[in-house]
Formats: structure tokens, sequence, C-alpha cells
């Protein structure tokens, strides 16, 4: 498994990482075997695959009590990266979410800490209904303040970001420099990074890991049809607004059609390369070289096999032009908004 170093820290990742939002079960992507996490978690790291990455929000806790569980004497050949709630991010509360982290783990530091979504009014509505955090949110200069007297406890070693766009990450580099990485949706139809925020972070040596690889399964080649995918893996900008059934909060007309053009195209193409879908999918992004890392959710041997197949895929130039001209009219439809979920 090829690895990257992050900016010149010594941190560096596996080029294939591991999404642990399913690790402990919970309403949106279901039940899941601790068995499976353990045997999934041991057999990454003797693949070579040492980056996971969970949250606080993540099953209300639950995905990153299961890791620390499965990470129980392997601890110190995993990289873990973990997230707190801009709701959650006045200089108490987390100091105090930070301890939360550290416990669930099973660790005394986690290695790359993220603010989980802009300090702002709309990044709060995605984790909170509390009015009186709304009506008085806490600052970004708070926050990251805060993260740097963490790094500088040795409680995390590196600061990061999640979901930050230009704007975002103009003000969060400028009240703290020591920005490492910025977590964003890129994969074959969530292309919208590579306009400005990619660039601007390899500019600034901010290194970008791509979370959704596989868009919740569309990516995989699962569903054969739009009207196959759930309500809840339907609710971003690339479906109509009333396809979430109530969880999308976009009001936008979609891009179905040429979402769906290009899923028919990779099954045809990962046929005639005699891979997966998802392999395919996956291999896209890692072709990226802005891309450090690439998250993958991995709840079975099955699936890690899967993705592990997709580090060693080369996509010939004539079939990575034909992805990217047909995904290009997915791009084109949703624009250059990085925000998947926001008008």
């Amino acid at each position: 498994m090829q690895k990257k170093q992050l900016v010149t820290n010594g941190i560096t990742l596996s080029r294939i990482g591991i999404g642990c939002w399913a690790f402990g079960g919970g309403a949106y992507w279901g039940a899941q075997s601790q068995h499976d996490v353990e045997f999934t978690v041991r057999s990454a790291l003797d693949n070579g695959l040492n980056f996971f990455d969970t949250a606080r929000m993540y099953n209300d806790g639950a995905s990153e009590q299961s890791l620390g569980q499965a990470l129980i004497g392997l601890r110190d050949r995993a990289v873990i990266c973990s997230k707190v709630s801009p709701a959650k991010a006045y200089r108490h509360a987390l100091r105090e979410e930070c301890e939360f982290s550290l416990k669930n783990l099973r660790t005394d530091y986690i290695d790359i800490y993220m603010m989980h979504w802009p300090i702002n009014p709309l990044g709060l509505k995605h984790f909170t209904e509390d009015q009186n955090v709304l009506d008085n949110p806490p600052s970004s200069q708070e926050a990251f303040d805060t993260l740097m007297e963490l790094k500088q406890e040795g409680k995390i070693r590196e600061i990061g970001v999640s979901n930050y766009g230009l704007t975002q990450m103009r003000e969060a580099i400028a009240l703290c420099p020591e920005i490492i990485v910025n977590e964003l949706p890129y994969n074959i139809i969530s292309r919208a990074i590579e306009t400005e925020i990619m660039p601007f972070c390899a500019q600034n040596g901010v290194s970008v890991i791509s979370s959704m690889t596989l868009q919740q399964g569309v990516l995989a080649g699962i569903y054969q049809s739009v009207e196959d995918v759930p309500p809840s893996q339907a609710h971003s900008r690339h479906f109509k607004q009333e396809r979430g059934q109530g969880t999308s909060r976009h009001y936008e007309e979609g891009s179905e059609g040429e979402v769906f053009e290009t899923v028919a195209l990779l099954r045809e193409l990962a046929t005639e390369l005699n891979v997966t879908v998802a392999q395919l999918s996956i291999a896209w992004v890692l072709d990226n070289p802005n891309i450090a890392c690439a998250l993958v959710g991995s709840r079975n041997q099955t699936e890690l096999e899967e993705n592990i197949g997709a580090s060693k895929l080369m996509i010939p130039t004539d079939i990575k032009a034909k992805i990217d001209e047909v995904s290009q009219k997915v791009l084109q439809k949703l624009g250059s908004n990085p925000d998947y979920y926001e008008n």
C-alpha cells in the first residue's frame, strides 16, 4: 500500500483510509458487527492501511468506542483522525469533547483532530437545534486557539478541518497556520473542489483527504437506477429535492440523469478492465496526486479486500479520459459549489 506524508510533519497516511462512520452501528448505516470491525482493522493494518477516520458525532460516540476497542494492542500502528462539532467549539466544551474522544478511543493522543464543519450558521444547524448556541455561537478564534492549546499539551498531534470551503479556509489559516489537512467530498461525480479549493490547499501546504469516495454506494454500482437509492443516501445535490423525502435541504433539481449516465459508463469500463465499479471509482480518486488519502468505508473483510484491490489498479489514459468527459456533465450541472448538501 502506497503512503503519502502530510506536508512536512512526519505523519504518513496510506493512500486508502478506513472511513469508520458505520463502526459501532447506528440509525444511518444499521447494525455493525464488532467482530467484523476488529477483523477488518487488524487486516487493514497488516495490509499497510494505517489511517482510520471517525468523529464524536458518528453513532453518538459508538464509532470511536468501536475503533478504540479494535485497536487495543495496535495503537502504535494506526493514525487516528477524529472530529469535533462546531456547536462544541467553545473553549471549555471543545476540551471536554476531546477528552471524551480520547476516552472512547482508549488513547492518550489523537493524531489529527479536525473541526468537523465550518463555524457558521449553516454549519451549526447540522449539529444542534439549541437556540442558545445558534444565537451565541463560538468564534473561530476561540476554537482554533483551543486546538492549538491541545496540540501544545500533546493531546492531539496535528490540527485539521473538514468541509471547509475557500472562504472558510482563508479565515482558518489566518487564525491557525498550523492546519495541515482539509477533508472534503471528492469523487467522480463530486469534483467541485478541483476548481478553487484544491489549488488553494496545494498553494498553502494543506493536504486534502477525500471523503465520500464512493458517494455512499452510488459509485460502487449497487444501485441500478435513481429510484433504487434510499432517501437517506439521496439527500445530496446530485438528487432532486423531493428524492430525500424530507432529509434534503438544497431545494435544487439535481443531476440525476448525468449521474446515472456516469454510473452506466463505469459499469461498462469496469467490465472491460475486469474490476468492480467500486475499484474503478476509488482508483480514479487515487489517480489525483493532490489527494493524500481516499476514505472508503470497509465494514467487513470482503469490502476491505475489494478496496485494497483498487490501490493496485492503474487506469489507462483513454479510460480515464472517458470518465472525466462523462462526469464533467455532472460538474457543469451542479457547478463549483463544493457543499453538496446546501444550495
